[in-house]
């Protein structure tokens, strides 16, 4: 970690998760438990990366779902730059360093799939590969399944649930997300520890709809 802010984030944190749960919907896949695990995950990369600056880290993974829009909403994709733009002007009433939030609002910005953009820095890269791991493994299992609900998704497809004869429609059938998208993610991952941790985390996914389809077929 960067030593010069390092001793910065138990002072900041507490600040940090009040503003995010005063933020916070009902919305239980992007809740404060979700940003505990991003950055306990961005911690993890954190220690690959002396550069990095921790505290712009921090200040990200906790604020980056300010502006959360739902999956299916027409602007998801501008949700993060909302998101950027309000995480700046809170931390700027905080006293927060001003030289920081520029890193910050990059890193919030870029972290989300729906924009599509390029993090160019190592601080982005790890929020993003941090955000990403939390779609992965058995918490990122739970969570898919809990959006498709909230969604109005069905769990698979009734007669076809490994789509070998249909083209895959993760907004109509859960399961396909882990084909569609998830499945993806380790490959996008900029750091190679989230690269590593992401590929473990997929084989779960691989394994649990292998056993869903046998007994969703009956066998």
């Amino acid at each position: 970690m960067n030593l010069k802010h390092s001793d910065l984030l138990s002072d900041w944190q507490p600040r940090l998760e009040a503003l995010a749960r005063v933020a916070a919907g009902d919305d239980g896949a992007h809740d404060l438990n979700h940003l505990h695990r991003v950055w306990g995950n961005a911690r993890r990369l954190l220690a690959d990366h002396a550069q990095a600056d921790a505290l712009v880290v921090l200040a990200a993974c906790y604020l980056h779902d300010l502006v959360n829009l739902p999956k299916n909403h027409p602007e998801r994709h501008l949700a993060s730059r909302q998101a950027a733009q309000l995480a700046c002007a809170q931390l700027a009433a905080l006293g927060f360093p001003a030289d920081l939030l520029p890193g910050v609002a990059h890193a919030i910005e870029t972290h989300s799939f729906s924009a599509n953009l390029e993090p160019h820095t190592i601080e982005a890269r790890i929020v993003q590969d941090a955000d990403r791991l939390d779609a992965l493994g058995a918490v990122g299992l739970a969570r898919m399944f809990y959006t498709a609900g909230r969604m109005g998704s069905a769990l698979a497809h009734d007669s076809d649930p490994a789509g070998l004869h249909r083209a895959l429609d993760d907004k109509a059938y859960s399961l396909d997300h882990i084909v569609v998208k998830l499945a993806t993610l380790p490959a996008t991952m900029r750091t190679d520890a989230g690269r590593r941790l992401g590929e473990t985390r997929l084989r779960q996914l691989q394994d649990f709809r292998a056993a869903f389809i046998a007994e969703w077929q009956g066998a």
